[in-house]
């Protein structure tokens, strides 16, 4: 599965920078559904950030996912790679 990658940064209401990426099939173009995506992990996290834009979440590449991500990104329609302050 080809996929895109959105690097994305968020602020933390305690000063830390949150980095992780939002993983979604290619052609997802939408913006809007990408940062829906982004901001319904924080709320389910219970992280409390700053707002999230296109800003904060910018397309960064393509590339083919490994059979784990294929797999949650075919049930969830979105991955979430938790890479900087992500507890």
């Amino acid at each position: 599965m080809k996929i895109a990658v959105f690097d994305t940064y968020v602020t933390r209401r305690d000063g830390r920078r949150m980095h992780f990426d939002i993983l979604v099939p290619d052609g997802t173009k939408t913006d809007a559904q990408v940062l829906a995506f982004g901001e319904a992990y924080l709320r389910a996290r219970g992280i409390e950030a700053g707002p999230l834009t296109t800003r904060e979440c910018r397309f960064c590449h393509t590339e083919l996912a490994n059979e784990e991500i294929a797999q949650v990104i075919s049930a969830d329609g979105v991955a979430i790679l938790e890479l900087e302050n992500c507890d």
